[in-house]
């Protein structure tokens, strides 16, 4: 068993992304604190994968993960690689709650490799905050009210959340051979804040 992550960002500026930012500074408690939010796709693949080359052949040769005409994929396959954040930055990913699985793109590996994976999808948010703020990482995660959250809807969504090195793996059940990789979630009690400086 081995995972790989595809991390697929738009050439172009991201509409979503810009709104959010905007909604972000317009209307949340901490929307001052935020200097950037940048939206990407994070595709896990987790089974029987093949060498890092082929992995990337099949992962560009198929709508099935991305469009390269107006989308960018990185492959990560090893937890000590980079991942999509630099120092300082926080990323959320947020995922539909037993709704992360990709049955299509799952089929297609099958079809092309013989071999039975599992694909899973999810919406990460790369957070970029203000030096020395007393940001509160929660209050823009989790919808809680009018002024408190944006990304992650607690009802039908699930959020974990990075800040310096991302999990591997991250969306899929940690593996039990010593593959490196936590799940770390926002607190779902409103009550209880976590601060990030």
């Amino acid at each position: 068993m081995r995972v790989a992550q595809a991390w697929i960002s738009l050439h172009a500026e991201d509409p979503e992304a810009v709104s959010a930012l905007a909604v972000a500074r317009s209307r949340l408690a901490v929307g001052d604190e935020i200097v950037a939010l940048t939206r990407l796709r994070l595709i896990e693949l987790r089974g029987p994968l093949p060498t890092r080359p082929r992995l990337e052949r099949l992962l560009h040769g198929s709508i099935q993960f991305y469009n390269p005409h107006k989308e960018r994929c990185e492959v990560r396959t090893n937890a000590r690689e980079a991942g999509p954040a630099k120092p300082g930055q926080h990323v959320v990913v947020v995922t539909e709650r037993d709704g992360e699985r990709r049955p299509a793109a799952e089929r297609w590996w099958l079809h092309e490799t013989g071999s039975r994976i599992e694909v899973r999808e999810g919406v990460a948010w790369r957070i970029e905050i203000a030096p020395g703020s007393k940001f509160v990482l929660d209050d823009l995660v989790t919808v809680r009210d009018r002024r408190h959250g944006l990304l992650c809807h607690p009802r039908s969504q699930e959020a974990r959340v990075a800040s310096g090195r991302i999990p591997l793996p991250w969306i899929s059940p940690p593996l039990a051979d010593g593959v490196e990789g936590s799940v770390v979630s926002p607190p779902r009690n409103p009550s209880v804040e976590r601060s990030v400086a």
